[in-house]
C-alpha cells in the first residue's frame, strides 16, 4: 500500500516518536520550517512535540496520542519526525495498527525512526519512508542532493536511479552551519554483482536487530537489505550486528544487501568491511554493494520500506514508491 503523494500546499505534522523537538534550538527550527515552505509544504506540529523527559524524550501515551492524531486528522498528508534517538520501539506495543492502515498516509525519518518504519509496514503493508527528519531540513548548505531525492520519492511516482552525489560531510553540521567540511564522494563499491530486484527492508542496522524475534520484524523474502550505522558503533559491533541479521529467519530470501555512508568515527574502513562482508558465506550468493547516499552523512537519499528497487551491478534504480 503506497500512501498518496505530496503536492505543492499539502500540509504536513511534526511528531516525536523518539527523541522530543525541544532540543533543537529555535534558529533551526526556523530554517527548517522554511525549507519545507519552499517546497510548498506548510509544518504543523503535534500537541506533545516539545514534551521531554529525563531521556530526551516524552512519555508513550504522548507520543501515542500524536502518531495517532496525526494519521487521523484528513488535513495532513504528510508525517516527519522531529529527530532520531533511542526509543522508538518502546510504543509499539500501543499502535493501533488498523488506525494506520485505514489513514494511510507518508510517515518520514531515519535512524531511530528504523523501528516504526519496519514494524508499521509489516503490520499494516503500508509503504513507509527512510528520509530526512523535520530537523534535518534545517542545514543551510549541502542539502540540494537531499531535496532533490526527497522530491523524487515523495512527491512523483516515476522510479528513479541513485546517483552518488558529488561530495559528503561528516561533520557535527549543527554546531557551525557556515563552516562545513565537505569531501569527495568515495565510488560506489561492487563486492558481489549482479543484477535482482526485491522488496526494500531496513535502514538502520542497530534499531532494526530491536525487531528480531518480535511480532514487529518484517519479512525478509524476496528482500533487498539497505543497511547503516552510526557514529556509536565500531567495526566489531557492525559486523556481529549485521551476523544476527544474518541469523534470522527467513534470511536465505534476501536478494542483495546495499550498505549506506558509515560516518568515520565507526572506524570501518572499506578494507574491513570487505573483510566482514568476505567473511560471510551466507552473502556470497548474494548481490553486495556500498557507499549509497543513506545513513548519518550528508547527504541522503530518501527511499521507500517496503517498496521496490533494482540493483544492476552500480546501478541502483528505486522503482516502487
Amino acid at each position: 500500500m503506497i500512501p498518496e503523494k505530496l503536492k505543492f500546499g499539502d500540509k504536513i505534522r511534526v511528531v516525536s516518536p523518539a527523541r522530543s523537538l525541544a532540543i533543537i534550538n529555535q534558529e533551526n527550527r526556523e530554517v527548517a520550517r522554511q525549507t519545507f515552505n519552499k517546497l510548498g509544504l506548510e509544518v504543523t506540529f503535534s500537541k506533545h512535540v516539545e514534551e521531554i523527559d529525563d531521556f530526551n524524550s516524552s512519555s508513550i501515551a504522548s507520543r501515542i496520542e500524536d502518531l495517532h492524531e496525526a494519521f487521523l486528522d484528513k488535513s495532513v498528508k504528510a508525517i516527519f519526525t522531529s529527530i532520531g534517538g533511542f526509543s522508538s520501539n518502546q510504543i509499539l506495543d500501543y499502535l493501533d495498527w488498523d488506525l494506520i492502515k485505514a489513514n494511510p498516509k507518508i510517515l518520514c525519518g531515519f535512524s531511530d525512526i528504523t523501528a516504526l518504519n519496519n514494524a508499521i509496514y509489516h503490520k499494516t503493508g503500508l509503504v513507509t519512508y527512510q528520509g530526512p527528519h523535520f530537523s534535518s531540513l534545517a542545514m543551510k548548505k549541502g542539502l540540494d542532493y537531499t531535496l532533490q531525492y526527497l522530491k523524487k520519492c515523495l512527491f512523483e511516482d516515476s522510479p528513479f536511479k541513485v546517483k552518488p552525489s558529488p561530495d559528503f560531510s561528516d561533520d557535527p553540521w549543527f554546531l557551525d552551519q557556515e563552516n562545513r567540511n565537505f569531501e569527495t564522494h568515495p565510488e560506489i563499491k561492487v563486492f558481489h554483482a549482479g543484477v535482482v530486484e526485491g522488496k526494500i527492508i531496513g535502514g538502520n542496522l542497530c534499531t532494526l536487530n530491536l525487531l528480531q524475534g518480535t511480532d514487529y520484524m518484517p519479512s525478509l523474502e524476496n528482500s533487498i537489505l539497505f543497511v547503516e550505522d552510526d557514529d556509536m558503533s565500531d567495526p566489531q559491533t557492525i559486523d556481529r550486528d549485521l551476523q544476527s541479521l544474518i541469523h534470522q529467519k527467513g534470511f536465505t530470501g534476501v536478494k542483495a544487501v546495499v550498505f549506506g555512508m558509515f560516518q568515520k568515527k565507526t572506524g570501518l574502513t572499506e578494507k574491513l568491511l570487505t573483510q566482514i562482508v568476505e567473511s560471510k558465506k551466507q552473502l556470497k550468493n548474494l548481490v553486495v554493494v556500498s557507499n549509497f547516499d543513506f545513513g548519518h552523512t550528508t547527504p541522503r537519499i530518501t527511499f521507500p520500506v517496503g517498496g521496490t528497487a533494482k540493483i544492476d551491478n552500480l546501478e541502483l534504480t528505486i522503482i516502487k514508491h
